[in-house]
């Protein structure tokens, strides 16, 4: 990407006006520099131990309406049997937590959460 020189075509006290192209390396600049800042938030709170970063995938999973604990399951590499067993709640009682057709207890999603390594709330839709 050519950065300089941004030349202005006008300028006022309060205005400045660009090209097209001048004003779309600017913001794609921005987008750049947002990006950067938050990629050093997130390796400043991974430094701390202060939370996990997961992939743009599991987002989209997730906003697809996969059920929370099916995503993280798939993303930790576990089977629906594993899961169950380390959570500590019968396969049958998962199965209808993952499918949607049980909003599992607290106790229960406390313990998925934790066989998951995840916080609760991103469990709790």
């Amino acid at each position: 990407m050519n950065v300089l020189p941004i030349m202005p075509i006008a300028e006022t006290a309060d205005t400045v006006t660009l090209s097209r192209t001048d004003y779309e390396v600017l913001a794609e600049l921005v987008v750049d520099a947002r990006d950067l800042a938050d990629a050093d938030v997130v390796k400043s709170l991974l430094a701390v131990g202060e939370t996990e970063a997961f992939p743009f995938e599991l987002a989209e999973r997730l906003l697809d309406g996969v059920h929370s604990a099916t995503v993280f399951r798939e993303y930790r590499g576990l089977t629906a049997r594993e899961f169950a067993e380390a959570a500590g709640v019968a396969p049958s009682y998962m199965s209808e937590i993952e499918s949607g057709w049980h909003p599992g207890g607290a106790d229960a999603m406390t313990k998925i959460a934790s066989a998951l390594r995840v916080p609760l709330d991103l469990l709790v839709r």
